[in-house]
């Protein structure tokens, strides 16, 4: 896509300079025949060569008419090349593709806290459903520009076509201003790239990459992944679940249900939050639907499950459980979701 744009560009930049320079030689005929102002001269230049209408200047001379008629002979034929190949670019499909990554850069560049999804196959496009049913804004990434127009284009997701192991692409995707990234490209190698990028930039960045096999799982971490995920192992260990614990694994499916009823997520305590100094029995939690399951201290501390007398601190991790709309809630109350 920046190939093509580059191509656009020089392109427009070609007619601009054929319409500038047309228009310099006419204006400077026309001042070296007539002895008429700059100003005036480029209005002759300009009403000549695009026919739309003539003023013949005063004390016309031979020399000038002579000159008219070699400016409109080559003149127009170079005007109206210039005008023809602009029209065919405006409404080509290579322009539109511009316009519509403009279009995309805008909208991501007034992104914060965001998630920022590398790859658009079907793990990348069930990442972005699960990020849409939560209502959390995205941007994927991917080389495959036919791909991100189907996927995303229809579905009105923010998309940007390039190389995700690129610093520059990352860099639009708004990385210093997003809240984590899913790495989810078909080749190890490519995750490990990205993961290797993206720490680089954002050393704080929550970064989850998909890996083929353990030996991938290693060197994901290495390179700074914050968690790796293995299909095929979460698979296996899942089913194991569900064989072992057939209810408890219905029961705790229903937080991934497309209707999204239920949701556990973890929720950060900030420092302006009103639920600081109050105790798990003193807020309004349960009230509201929601129910803490564990805490994790600043200073790493564990309590699963908190006793109800357990005092709410500022940098706390609360992990709750509860109806999608009370966790919303939770997390706009001056509470930051994880």
């Amino acid at each position: 896509m920046q190939n093509d744009s580059s191509h656009l560009l020089r392109q427009l930049l070609t007619i601009l300079v054929l319409l500038v320079g047309l228009t310099f030689l006419g204006a400077l005929g026309f001042h070296l025949t007539t002895d008429e102002s700059w100003f005036n001269s480029v209005y002759y230049a300009v009403i000549t060569v695009t026919t739309l209408g003539y003023q013949q200047p005063e004390n016309f001379s031979i020399s000038g008419k002579m000159f008219v008629i070699a400016y409109l002979i080559g003149g127009l034929g170079v005007f109206s090349f210039s005008a023809f190949q602009l029209g065919q670019l405006i409404v080509s499909a290579q322009y539109r593709a511009y316009r519509e990554q403009r279009r995309m850069e805008k909208r991501i560049a007034e992104m914060h806290n965001h998630f920022i999804i590398c790859g658009c196959g079907r793990m990348g496009t069930t990442i972005a459903k699960q990020m849409e049913l939560r209502h959390q804004q995205f941007v994927i990434l991917d080389y495959d520009q036919e791909l991100l127009e189907e996927t995303c284009q229809m579905n009105g997701w923010a998309y940007l076509s390039g190389d995700a192991t690129d610093d520059d692409i990352l860099l639009k995707a708004g990385i210093q201003r997003a809240r984590g990234l899913a790495s989810v490209l078909p080749t190890d190698a490519d995750n490990v790239y990205v993961v290797l990028s993206a720490r680089m930039l954002m050393t704080d960045l929550q970064i989850t990459a998909r890996a083929s096999n353990d030996k991938a799982v290693i060197k994901l971490e290495r390179a700074g992944a914050t968690r790796v995920v293995s299909p095929f192992s979460s698979g296996a260990q899942k089913m194991a679940r569900f064989m072992l614990n057939p209810r408890v694994e219905d029961f705790l499916e229903i937080a991934d249900t497309g209707g999204m009823e239920f949701e556990l997520a973890d929720v950060h305590i900030e420092q302006e939050s009103p639920y600081i100094g109050l105790r798990l029995n003193q807020a309004d939690l349960r009230e509201k639907g929601a129910m803490v399951v564990g805490i994790r201290r600043a200073n790493g501390e564990r309590l699963m499950p908190p006793p109800g007398n357990a005092e709410i601190q500022r940098g706390d991790c609360l992990f709750v459980f509860g109806n999608s709309r009370a966790v919303s809630e939770l997390t706009g109350n001056s509470i930051k979701e994880g």
